[in-house]
C-alpha cells in the first residue's frame, strides 16, 4: 500500500538563499518525499531581495544543484507567522532546521521545545550542516557583497547573477 507523501518544512529569510541552505534542502530531501521552504515575511523588515526574486532564486538553484525531478520536489510558500502554523497549513509533518554549531543547537532546542508544546503533532528535525558550508550565514553573504566582495564560494550560481546589484546600495 503506498504511504502517504511526507511533507516537511524548512523556514528562513533566504535572503539570499545560500550554499548551506542548498546543504539542509539536501539533506531534507532524503527524508521527505516533499521540502516546503517557507519564506519568512515580516512588514517591518526590509529585505535585500524581494519575495519574487528569493523563490526564483530558490527554484533555480535547487533545479541546478539537484536536477530538475528532485529540484520540483522543493516548493516556495511564504509566511508571516508562526512556523508551526505554517507547518500544518502545508501539511507537513517535520520542521527542518539546519545546525551549524553549538550556538544554533541552544537556539533551535528552545524553539523545538516550543514549537512542541504548541505542535505536538509536528516534529522538528535537526540537521547539521556540512563542514564546507557551516560558515556561511546569509547575513555575512550580504555585507560581503555589499563591501564589493567575491561571494561566489558561498551562494549557489543563481543567487551570483543577482548579488552584485548589493554593491551598488
Amino acid at each position: 500500500m503506498p504511504h502517504a507523501p511526507r511533507t516537511a518544512l524548512f523556514a528562513g529569510s533566504f535572503d539570499p538563499p545560500t550554499n548551506g541552505h542548498l546543504d539542509v534542502l539536501r539533506q531534507a530531501l532524503g527524508i521527505a518525499d516533499k521540502v516546503v521552504a517557507a519564506i519568512g515575511v515580516h512588514p517591518g523588515k526590509a529585505p535585500a531581495f524581494s519575495f519574487d526574486e528569493r523563490v526564483q532564486m530558490i527554484g533555480e538553484a535547487a533545479a541546478a544543484a539537484f536536477g530538475p525531478a528532485e529540484g520540483a520536489r522543493v516548493s516556495v510558500v511564504s509566511f508571516d507567522g508562526l512556523v508551526v502554523d505554517a507547518a500544518r497549513a502545508h501539511g507537513a509533518a517535520v520542521i527542518v532546521r539546519g545546525l551549524r554549531d553549538g550556538t544554533d543547537l541552544d537556539y533551535e532546542m528552545q524553539m523545538a521545545g516550543m514549537n512542541g508544546v504548541m505542535a505536538p503533532d509536528v516534529q522538528t528535525v535537526f540537521l547539521p550542516a556540512a563542514p564546507p558550508v557551516r560558515h556561511i550565514t546569509a547575513t555575512l553573504v550580504r555585507q560581503i557583497a555589499a563591501m564589493g566582495g567575491d561571494v561566489s564560494p558561498f551562494v549557489p550560481p543563481a543567487v551570483l547573477t543577482r548579488i552584485g546589484r548589493l554593491a551598488r546600495r
